[in-house]
């Protein structure tokens, strides 16, 4: 399919390992002249200047990114538009759209975009398929026996441990935490110039990165909370992109639901992350109603509201999980 692909392109995905390394496996694939943008980072919606500008290509493929319906179905109206994806949405009429997870399929057994892209495309396993696992489920997908398994072997074949692969993962995340857009969408490109894998972990510039990253994300996961009927809730104030890293430690660590609002990200919005045992997709839906930007998957929601907004929807999310 992707031959059949004719003139300008542009490749859209998601600003994390799971987008940056679906992303690589693409561009290896694709004509040189496409190019590949992510999103404003944490946005899940594309902009009015980005509509205009994208509608002037040929063909926009999209990737790790549940984008609202309606954007869309505006592209759709003027360029060919290929979706590759793993998170809940409904299949898209008049795009190509590969969710397996959207068709009703088990999520255990598509645990990310890039497995997702690597497998349409027909590739043996590699390092940038994995990736994606890990950036997505880290620790946890050692749950996921068939794909730890995979996971376990590829490592011992390659001369890799699986801590080396979490901390690429942590590696190439840090661009977009610490608010680098121009970074991330360079990533796929070094990675394609990277023979060997191991040379992820020699990059100076998003070690760097680390350092700053560890010391914000520690400070916010070792402060105190709230606990309102056995639903953690934190509010933090970062100019970082790291909500969903603290929500996902503190809800690991703790084993219980968690919420987190961070209020220092947006000048006008707040970001909401939510990590539970309950299928979120309900409360998904619920803030998409609302007019806010929703997106996630069975366990995790991420929203930004305008700030006038955050506590009432703040009150249906902890409504929800209780």
């Amino acid at each position: 399919m992707l031959e059949e692909l004719q003139g300008s392109g542009v490749l859209i995905h998601h600003w994390d390992t799971d987008g940056i390394c679906s992303a690589l496996l693409l561009l290896e694939k694709l004509p040189k002249n496409v190019v590949n943008k992510t999103l404003v980072l944490g946005n899940y919606f594309l902009t009015e200047e980005e509509l205009t500008a994208y509608s002037s290509y040929d063909f926009v493929i999209v990737v790790d990114m549940a984008l609202p319906e309606e954007n869309i179905l505006r592209l759709a109206k003027k360029v060919k538009v290929l979706i590759f994806d793993h998170h809940l949405q409904q299949p898209i009429p008049g795009v190509d759209h590969h969710n397996p997870i959207g068709k009703g399929e088990d999520p255990q057994l598509y645990p990310s975009a890039s497995w997702i892209v690597n497998d349409f495309l027909g590739n043996p396993m590699n390092v940038f398929a994995l990736l994606g696992i890990i950036g997505d489920h880290e620790k946890r997908i050692q749950t996921n026996k068939e794909f730890y398994s995979k996971i376990t072997d590829f490592c011992l074949k390659e001369r890799l441990t699986f801590d080396e692969l979490l901390m690429m993962v942590s590696l190439l995340d840090s661009s977009y935490r610490i608010g680098d857009q121009k970074a991330v969408e360079e990533a796929p490109h070094l990675l394609l110039e990277y023979t060997d894998a191991q040379r992820i972990l020699q990059n100076i510039r998003w070690k760097n990165n680390l350092v700053l990253l560890e010391k914000e994300i520690a400070k916010h996961v070792t402060a105190p909370g709230e606990e309102k009927q056995g639903v953690l809730l934190k509010r933090i104030h970062t100019k970082f992109n790291i909500i969903s890293t603290v929500t996902r430690k503190i809800a690991w660590d703790s084993g219980k639901d968690t919420v987190v609002l961070n209020t220092g990200f947006f000048k006008d919005m707040d970001q909401l992350y939510v990590r539970s045992g309950k299928n979120l997709q309900p409360l998904i839906q619920q803030g998409k109603m609302l007019g806010y930007r929703c997106g996630g998957k069975t366990e995790v929601l991420g929203a930004v509201v305008p700030k006038e907004k955050t506590e009432s929807f703040l009150q249906e999310i902890l409504k929800f999980l209780s």
